[in-house]
């Protein structure tokens, strides 16, 4: 299952996000931050949670969370998930899946049968001295954008 759990550090990373942007999780301690894995962007599930988090963005900031997805598509792709959407939360690239598979979120999936590789849905919430204050894995969309909001304000409001 997951490589990392609750009350360890988060494996650190640098990335590059959408718009030419770069991500280093280590910048980021002094501020919680909301991370999310997700499969591919502009599928369903996907794109509902993306639309979630992007629509709850103000009431991350408010708690001084700064949120970003991550999932293994290139940058390109992002920016157009974004345009297309009007996302507002930072999406970060894994194209190589290193960081993917440090978080323990690219696994052996199966479809109909047929085993593939893939992202294993995941939200953490990731405390200002960089450690994991909180793990969904195996995340189901409907209500999860409100759950991890409704934990962040308990464990930051």
């Amino acid at each position: 299952m997951s490589k990392v759990s609750e009350g360890e550090m988060a494996p650190d990373f640098t990335l590059p996000t959408d718009g030419n942007g770069s991500f280093t999780l280590s910048e980021k301690r002094g501020s919680p931050v909301i991370l999310f894995f997700y499969p591919k962007d502009a599928t369903p599930g996907c794109t509902t949670e993306a639309i979630g988090f992007s629509e709850h963005l103000d009431a991350f900031k408010k708690l001084g969370c700064i949120v970003a997805g991550m999932s293994p598509d290139p940058v390109k792709k992002h920016d157009k998930f974004i345009a297309k959407h009007e996302l507002t939360t930072t999406l970060i690239s894994d194209e190589d899946k290193s960081t993917l598979d440090a978080y323990g979120v690219w696994i052996e999936k199966s479809m109909f049968g047929k085993k593939y590789m893939g992202v294993n849905r995941t939200t953490l919430i990731i405390n200002a001295d960089g450690k994991i204050a909180k793990a969904w894995v195996k995340v189901k969309v409907p209500g999860h954008v409100d759950e991890v909001l409704a934990t962040a304000q308990e464990l930051f409001g």
